[in-house]
């Protein structure tokens, strides 16, 4: 498997290897191991940009994935991940930007394996996908509220 990590701002607190590191987790845990994902860092402008683009909704979020395929040249999926909320949401948490963006790198890579969080069920089998991998790479858990239910 192979992790790019580009970032389109300034860097922050995930190395690429870090980032290897949980993107690898998550598709154990979901079962795509071995696929190949470019990983872009990004302001919350451009992902917003995104977001309105691709998927019809021009608000703030925190990751967006994208399923290119396993077959032909290039990466298999792309995750952009928004640095700015990333930031924001860790300090109003008291968490550290590392978490936070360890939580949306895995939540993203979750989605590339299907999960998902739209209906009430779906999302509490995310969140505990989330959980158990944010837990077998040694991040404590996170047991305040949260906006987006995450962990």
């Amino acid at each position: 498997m192979s992790v790019q990590l580009h970032w389109a701002t300034t860097p922050g607190a995930l190395g690429e290897a870090e980032a290897t590191r949980i993107v690898d987790a998550a598709l154990e845990h979901g079962g795509r191991a071995g696929i190949d994902i470019e990983v872009v860092i990004v302001d919350d402008a451009k992902l917003t940009e995104l977001h309105g683009r691709f998927l019809d909704d021009a608000t703030p979020t925190d990751v967006i994935s994208f399923d290119l395929g396993e077959e032909g040249e290039g990466p298999a999926a792309e995750l952009y991940v928004s640095i700015d909320c990333a930031r924001r949401v860790a300090a109003e948490r008291g968490v550290s930007e590392e978490r936070e963006l360890a939580l949306y790198l895995v939540h993203g890579t979750l989605h590339l394996c299907g999960h998902d969080d739209h209906a009430d069920d779906d999302r509490a089998r995310m969140r505990a996908a989330e959980r158990d991998v944010l837990r077998a790479l040694g991040y404590e858990d996170d047991t305040s509220p949260h906006d987006r239910d995450a962990v």
